[in-house]
C-alpha cells in the first residue's frame, strides 16, 4: 500500500504541475515570492493527494449520474465540483447538498462531480447536449447550452478548467462560481463564460483562495463579485469532518461549512437561470 500511495502521489503531483505550467523547460524563472506560493500549493497538493489515494475517488463514472442524455430542450445543467479528496456523493459536503437542492427546481438538472473526474463532467455535457444523438455536437446544439459550473477548493479550480474545456468545444457557459478556489492559474475566466463570481477567505495559517478573478474578455464576461470573508475566530463543526479537514482545514474548511456562502452561490445560480 505504501508503494502504491507514493507512486500515486508522485503521479498526481506531476499531472497537476504539468497542467499548471510548472514543468516546462521554456518557462522563465520565478521570483522568490512566487516560488514560496508555488511551494505552499505543492505542499497542499501533497497532503490532499495522499488522502486521495486512500479515499477511493476514482470510481465515479458516467453511469453514476442521473441527468438524461440527451436532456430535454431548454433544460439547465448545473455541475458542482467537490474539493480536496471528498467523494462526489458525500451528502455532508455543501457542493453535494446544493446540487441535490437545485434538482428540485423545474427545468434544472444538477450533479456533483469529484474534482478529479472532469472528463466525466465533459462527457456528460456532450451527451446531454447531443439532441440528435449523432455522437457529435453541431453549432446549434452548442448554442442551446444552458450550463452553470461551481465548485469549492480544488473543485473551484476544476469548475474553471471545465469551462476552458467547453470553450475549446465551442460550448458557452452561463455562470462559473468559485468558493475559495485553489489553483495556480485560475484567476482568468475564459471568454465563453457569461458571468463569474469568486467567494474567498485569506485568513492566516490556512489554504487561501484567489483574491480576484478577471475576465479574459471583459466585453463577453461580467465579473459579478470578488467577495472576501473571514473565519479566524469562528469554531469549526467537526461532527462530519475528515481527519485532514480537522487538522489542516482551518478557515478554508470553515468556509465550506458556511451556509451563508452557499445561499449566495445558490442565488447566483438562480439569477443566472432567470437571465436566460
Amino acid at each position: 500500500m505504501f508503494n502504491v500511495e507514493i507512486f500515486s502521489l508522485a503521479f498526481l503531483l506531476f499531472v497537476m504541475a504539468k497542467q499548471d505550467g510548472l514543468i516546462n523547460g521554456a518557462r522563465a524563472s520565478v521570483d522568490m515570492g512566487e516560488s514560496m506560493s508555488v511551494c505552499l500549493k505543492l505542499l497542499t497538493w501533497a497532503i490532499l493527494a495522499v488522502a486521495t489515494c486512500r479515499s477511493g475517488l476514482w470510481g465515479q463514472a458516467l453511469s453514476d449520474l442521473s441527468v438524461p442524455t440527451p436532456m430535454p430542450r431548454g433544460s439547465n445543467l448545473v455541475m458542482g465540483f467537490l474539493g480536496g479528496f471528498e467523494r462526489w456523493d458525500d451528502s455532508h459536503r455543501s457542493v453535494r447538498r446544493l446540487a441535490l437542492k437545485l434538482r428540485k427546481r423545474p427545468g434544472v438538472y444538477a450533479e456533483s462531480i469529484s474534482n478529479w473526474r472532469r472528463t466525466v463532467a465533459v462527457q456528460l455535457i456532450r451527451k446531454a447536449l447531443d439532441t440528435n444523438a449523432d455522437g457529435k455536437l453541431d453549432s446549434e446544439e452548442c448554442a442551446r447550452a444552458h450550463i452553470v459550473l461551481f465548485g469549492q477548493s480544488w473543485g473551484g479550480a476544476a469548475a474553471l478548467a471545465t469551462a476552458r474545456d467547453l470553450e475549446r468545444l465551442g460550448i458557452p457557459v452561463m455562470l462559473v462560481v468559485q468558493v475559495d478556489g485553489v489553483g495556480l492559474h485560475d484567476e482568468i475566466v475564459p471568454a465563453n463564460v457569461a458571468a463569474a463570481a469568486n467567494l474567498y477567505q485569506h485568513d492566516p495559517f490556512t489554504i487561501q483562495g484567489h483574491t480576484e478573478i478577471r475576465a479574459a474578455d471583459s466585453a463577453r464576461t461580467i465579473i459579478l463579485a470578488n467577495v472576501e470573508r473571514t473565519y479566524t475566530l469562528r469554531p469549526m463543526d467537526k461532527s462530519n469532518a475528515s481527519w485532514a479537514r480537522r487538522i489542516f482545514g482551518g478557515s478554508h474548511a470553515k468556509m465550506e461549512q458556511d451556509s451563508a456562502v452557499w445561499s449566495q452561490v445558490e442565488q447566483y445560480i438562480v439569477e443566472a437561470i432567470a437571465r436566460r
